[in-house]
């Protein structure tokens, strides 16, 4: 943390009078590497010590298979098809990820992984992305106000626990909102309106949903009557869009089957339907109002605290702009109305769709009365005028800069307490009860044992490994996730999987927490007992609790006999597990 004491001084020292145009531009290019310095290390340590995870691997095989011409697709992708969920049929090799997410904008990137052609690089677009995103927020700010406020704005950005968070997380599309947002913004201040439509085509390419962001920009304009025209024309293209991919596009690349987390999401207001598509469930919304308004609101605690995250690094501007209500609004309604828990995590990837709207307000209410965007005398002002207290002065004193300083300190404390996406798994436990905390020797050791276990495994070959395994295997073609070994070729013939690699001691490690991965070790045995009594596979190694596995070999005598004294001690694990979850469900 020692930038943000150094940045405290500066902004205290700052020269208001006689700005300096090379002085800002330096410390906006220290708030940047401050921010891509912080992000890089923890990040690439996550990666390196085995806690990047499924996803992470599912896009890089598409970058993959686009660089070797096989347009986005994903053997990983096809586990999470409806006929893979919910039929229990094996994965094809060639599912099309289109009719997941429609995400053309990967081609915008595969040149840049045609030239590092890593799981790595991904990490470094993502911080890359992020990070450009604050910048062009930084021209954006200065459109408006003063060097000083545009760096206080800009430094909020890259302290923002929706920012911190989820560039920790593995690769995602979101990582690409803020730039095309915050340039769209931009264009359209400076009435480039090509370059505007432009980055609403980029940002609709980022994934078919993110059309919603640039619907509540729409809504902006025309409720302030800026643009309305626009904004109409905006709401429009947004709406079609998403219930065009949605509803048609991905469905030819799917099979005709919707994605089953609609269903997962939002499944509550079109009861029976396992793979809503887009248009059922906003039917299923109309017609069910009141679970609409109770998805609104409940719980409270848990809505009011997810805002304040987002105030926090803005000094609550945006509870107070009617821009960042109306713009972020949009997104974070569609957030509410989900069901589950993890759309309100303020550390996952959705909480980058609520980032632009947060920040654009802000710099909005900000701004001073002559430049604030419409201008009129009382008589004739609208009511969104009025809402904006259009001819109230709004000054930023010393004593509330040095606030705003202490606010966005909170934000990357919080967001580094939180153990975002665990890129700080060693500094604190995951849990008190039941206790569990990896210290940094130990996880350091027992990833030597997994790389030593890839290495073995041909770069050609085809593999299962289980989750925190995927990521650094793979760039290829033939990959699943252990326990399921077999998958569908382009001839519907279903293929094993010739190498097997599981990582048993860190899952045995995090059953007592999760019940999923409970579950997934009992699995994971029962397919070791399977395989190793049918002869199918053989064991090759284990050490440390991972085991290595070769289709069509025979076992290795001294691993088989580590097996046995392991299989043991893990189902005594399992048991012991199930036996206090029995306890504390009792009492």
């Amino acid at each position: 943390m020692a930038h943000l004491t150094s940045l405290k001084k500066s902004f205290s020292n700052w020269n208001h009078s006689a700005p300096n145009y090379q002085t800002e531009i330096r410390w906006l290019l220290i708030l940047t590497a401050a921010f891509c310095s912080f992000l890089l290390i923890f990040s690439l340590h996550r990666y390196y010590t085995f806690y990047a995870s499924y996803d992470h691997g599912l896009f890089n095989q598409i970058f993959w298979n686009n660089l070797h011409g096989r347009w986005f697709q994903s053997s990983l992708t096809g586990e999470h098809t409806a006929a893979a969920v919910f039929q229990n049929e094996i994965p094809p090799i060639n599912f099309n990820h289109l009719g997941q997410h429609f995400v053309p904008n990967f081609l915008l990137w595969l040149p840049i992984y045609a030239l590092f052609p890593s799981p790595v690089t991904l990490i470094v677009l993502q911080i890359g992305l992020m990070a450009a995103g604050g910048m062009v927020l930084y021209a954006l700010a200065r459109h408006y106000l003063e060097p000083t406020l545009s760096l206080l704005i800009t430094a909020g950005y890259f302290g923002a626990h929706a920012v911190i968070g989820p560039t920790f997380a593995n690769f995602y599309e979101h990582c690409q909102i803020p730039l095309f947002v915050f340039s769209a913004l931009l264009a359209m201040e400076k009435q480039r309106w090509w370059l505007f439509w432009l980055m609403v085509a980029f940002t609709l390419g980022i994934r078919e949903d993110t059309g919603i962001i640039l619907f509540g920009i729409g809504l902006y304009l025309v409720l302030s009557r800026r643009h309305p025209w626009v904004g109409v024309a905006l709401c429009g293209i947004s709406f079609v869009y998403v219930a065009l991919i949605t509803s048609v596009v991905s469905l030819h690349f799917s099979g005709n089957t919707p994605p089953p987390y609609m269903g997962g999401r939002f499944g509550q207001y079109v009861p029976g339907v396992e793979s809503p598509t887009t248009l059922q469930v906003l039917w299923g919304m109309l017609t069910h109002p009141l679970e609409v308004l109770k998805s609104l609101l409940t719980p409270f605690d848990r809505r009011l605290l997810y805002l304040l995250g987002h105030w926090l690094p803005l000094v609550f501007v945006p509870a107070l702009s009617p821009a960042s209500w109306v713009i972020a609004g949009v997104p974070l309604l569609t957030l509410l109305m989900q069901s589950g828990m993890s759309a309100l995590v303020i550390t996952l990837r959705y909480s980058v769709a609520i980032v632009p709207g947060m920040f654009y307000g802000a710099i909005l209410w900000w701004a001073s009365q002559s430049q604030r965007p419409i201008s009129k005398p009382m008589m004739q002002r609208s009511l969104w005028q009025t809402l904006r207290f259009t001819y109230r002065t709004r000054q930023l004193t010393p004593t509330f800069r040095r606030f705003w300083v202490v606010c966005i300190s909170l934000s990357i404390i919080s967001a580094t307490l939180s153990n975002p996406n665990q890129a700080f798994y060693f500094l604190l436990p995951e849990s008190f009860h039941p206790w569990l905390h990896i210290s940094l020797p130990r996880q350091w050791e027992h990833s030597q044992v997994l790389r030593d276990m890839i290495q073995v495994i041909p770069a050609d070959a085809s593999v299962a490994a289980t989750t925190h395994l995927i990521p650094p295997l793979s760039s290829r073609r033939e990959i699943a996730r252990f326990p399921n070994l077999q998958l569908q070729d382009e001839q519907g013939q279903v293929k094993t999987m010739e190498y097997a690699v599981a990582d048993l001691w860190r899952i045995n490690q995090y059953q007592p927490l999760f019940k999923s991965e409970h579950q997934r070790l009992s699995l994971m045995i029962a397919r070791m007992d399977e395989v190793l009594t049918q002869k199918t596979y053989g064991l090759l190694q284990l050490k440390d609790g991972v085991v290595l596995l070769q289709k069509g070999v025979p076992s290795q005598p001294e691993p088989l006999a580590a097996w046995a004294s392991l299989r043991l001690e893990l189902l005594a694990s399992l048991e012991t597990t199930t036996l206090k979850r029995r306890r504390a469900s009792q009492q």
